[in-house]
């Protein structure tokens, strides 16, 4: 049932007023910021066709076709390890659940087969087994190449009047405007921080301290609360911490190389991006304290008391120029940019 997944009412509403009706669309696009729940929802809307005893239209979550909707056997990928030919022709296929009626095209990596599109547009074809309706979710839409996206624009223009198909994408201008077009679109907002720490306290698997910095850190995107690794927030946090207190003192720049030199570590390059969001938060956060003490839209919640005593030696001018400095180094890195030269010069500027 809708009333299980956190935030977007709105959309709640819809998809339950369209399911009241029977009038949900044959192609639907459903578009937000990772993690806020998409996929999630489409599964949703699919469970409420196969369920054996709907309620109000929404699934009942408890008959055995509830249950089997959403057990998927996807193959893990580790994004850094070689592809098979095995593990490629896996993902050349629709991923059916446990139901006959509910299936998934998924990416591998970066990349949505042509092959996976016309297992979807067959089998799309194909009456359903057991429910009302069939219903194919294509997960990270954008992932599509121009030949998948043309295959699937071709079952779009035709669409099986027992098969639906749900297309999750963060990056809806990346598909054809064919493709949106023929598609019902409904938008996902982030999650509001204190529906997420109310969720992640209920789950008891976080206390409470560590929901509500969980919550603030996530940006709206319940998935990113659940994957993020405190521990090693906190000990970057300190890293770029340590390295900000010094620039505002003016003291042992030293620091700064080295934290620059931790950064940019060959060895750890997924660890870079991480480090430079807690960096423009820190400072952000350092910044939104110098304009009002008292403010409680603070990333780092945790640690106020630390960021207070920061903003008092800071000048708020400065803050802002770093902020930009920051976001510039970020728009430099969709070229190929020596991360270390580069971080080296942004403390050395933000030390000036």
């Amino acid at each position: 049932m809708f009333d299980k997944l956190i935030g977007n009412n709105q959309v709640k509403s819809n998809f339950v007023r369209l399911l009241k009706t029977g009038r949900l669309p044959n192609s639907l696009l459903l578009t937000g910021e990772d993690g806020v729940g998409k996929r999630l929802f489409a599964l949703e809307l699919a469970k409420s066709y196969v369920c054996r005893n709907p309620v109000g239209g929404e699934a009942c979550d408890t008959c055995s076709a509830c249950l089997r909707s959403d057990r998927f056997l996807i193959p893990a990928v580790d994004e850094s390890a070689k592809v098979d030919e095995s593990l490629r022709n896996q993902f050349k296929k629709v991923f059916w659940s446990e139901h006959p009626d509910i299936a998934i095209v998924s990416p591998l990596k970066n990349s949505i087969f042509i092959d996976a599109i016309r297992s979807l547009e067959t089998e799309s074809n194909f009456r359903p087994y057991e429910a009302r309706a069939r219903f194919f979710i294509v997960n990270e839409a954008e992932k599509m190449n121009d030949n998948a996206a043309n295959a699937l624009l071709k079952t779009l223009e035709e669409p099986s009047p027992t098969s639906h198909i749900i297309l999750v994408t963060s990056r809806p201008n990346a598909l054809l405007q064919t493709i949106r077009s023929r598609c019902q679109t409904f938008r996902f907002s982030p999650v509001e921080a204190a529906e997420i720490e109310s969720f992640l306290l209920k789950s008891g698997k976080f206390s409470a301290d560590d929901a509500s910095l969980l919550s603030t850190l996530s940006a709206g995107s319940i998935g990113k609360a659940l994957e993020l690794n405190l521990d090693a927030f906190r000990e970057q946090r300190e890293t770029i911490l340590n390295a900000v207190e010094s620039l505002l003192s003016g003291k042992q720049r030293s620091r700064l190389l080295k934290t620059a030199e931790e950064m940019s570590d060959a060895k750890k390059k997924d660890q870079y991006a991480p480090f430079l969001n807690i960096l423009q938060t820190a400072v952000h956060d350092i910044w939104t304290l110098s304009v009002d003490p008292d403010s409680e839209n603070v990333v780092n919640s945790d640690i106020v008391g630390r960021l207070t005593r920061m903003s008092t030696i800071s000048d708020r001018t400065k803050l802002a120029s770093w902020l930009l400095m920051i976001e510039d180094l970020r728009e430099k890195f969709s070229v190929n940019l020596n991360k270390k030269i580069a971080t080296d010069a942004l403390f050395m500027k933000m030390a000036a």
